[in-house]
């Protein structure tokens, strides 16, 4: 359904202000309020999610290739998601599921943190190994779940496989805000420490800072944040990726600022690919993870090649 901009935006002033000046039907008004607007606002909010715990995780491995889809977060917070779907009863999803999904993203943070780490620090290669294979074993069981479930399931876990917002409602608006204010005040207390840590940790160290502490807090908050943006939208991936490393380009590394702007650049990205999707192959819609994941492989594959190329 084509909406005038003007009109539509009339119209969401008009309902918030009490006021008729809109020349809008009902239903036309209904399909703006209910419909289009929890999906932006949304998109907006889970865009900020994925740059902001993008950004950290870049921080946190000292690393531009960490990112929560790269290295496995997503599909593990994914794989509890679904496993939610599938068991838990439709009245008890809005709850179950993102719980599910924190867990199912934590104990990954926590698996892959393991792993990399060393004595001589974070290993790349280790790094993305362990993400190619947590993504290969969340797939399967995604698979064997979308197997066993019966129809009215199998599209819902459909969804969680190829990320979508056409599932916005006020609850996940809701829950998407309060996690991203939430950690973008959250991150942004832990900043000056990120930067230290950007030095190494022995530096670190050397300034006062709490490395393993830091570590297991910011894992637990990404890991939050991933999970609670799966919960809403699926499997959205490169987005953490590709904005961090954007601003990071641009305006340097100093988390202070990275923070922020990655949270606005993310939002603003997710909510563009969004309308690309929507109106793309109309009146069909493209999943907006199926189309992030297009636009983000060639960038993954160009920094990697610039890395080859510095090594």
């Amino acid at each position: 359904m084509k909406l005038p901009l003007a009109q539509s935006l009339l119209s969401i002033l008009d309902q918030l202000a009490g006021s008729h000046h809109s020349e809008l039907a009902d239903y036309e008004r209904a399909v703006i309020w209910e419909l289009r607007l929890p999906r932006t606002i949304l998109a907006v909010f889970v865009g900020m999610l994925l740059a902001q715990c993008g950004a950290v995780m870049q921080g946190l491995f000292r690393n531009p290739l960490a990112d929560p889809g790269v290295i496995g977060v997503s599909s593990g917070a994914a794989v509890g998601a679904v496993l939610a779907i599938y068991f838990f009863p439709t009245s008890m999803t809005w709850w179950a599921v993102p719980v599910s999904a924190f867990c199912g993203g934590f104990t990954c943070s926590l698996f892959i943190y393991r792993l990399a780490q060393s004595s001589h620090g974070t290993s790349v290669l280790v790094l993305l190994l362990a993400g190619i294979a947590i993504s290969a074993m969340a797939f399967s069981i995604i698979g064997l779940i979308s197997y066993l479930s019966d129809d009215s399931r199998l599209r819902d876990l459909t969804l969680w496989q190829l990320g979508s917002l056409a599932g916005a409602d006020a609850t996940r608006v809701w829950m998407a805000a309060v996690a991203a204010a939430g950690l973008l005040w959250r991150f942004q207390v832990r900043a000056a420490a990120l930067n230290a840590l950007l030095l190494g940790e022995a530096e670190a160290r050397h300034l006062g800072i709490d490395v393993e502490r830091l570590k297991h807090e910011l894992i637990i908050l990404v890991a939050l944040g991933v999970g609670l943006a799966v919960a809403c939208a699926g499997i959205i991936s490169f987005v953490g990726l590709v904005v961090p490393h954007f601003v990071r380009t641009l305006n340097g590394p100093d988390h202070r600022s990275l923070l922020p702007l990655s949270a606005l650049l993310g939002g603003v990205l997710l909510l563009v690919a969004d309308v690309i999707a929507r109106l793309a192959l109309q009146p069909a819609e493209l999943p907006v993870g199926m189309l992030t994941a297009l636009l983000g492989a060639p960038f993954f594959i160009v920094l990697l090649l610039q890395i080859k190329g510095r090594v």
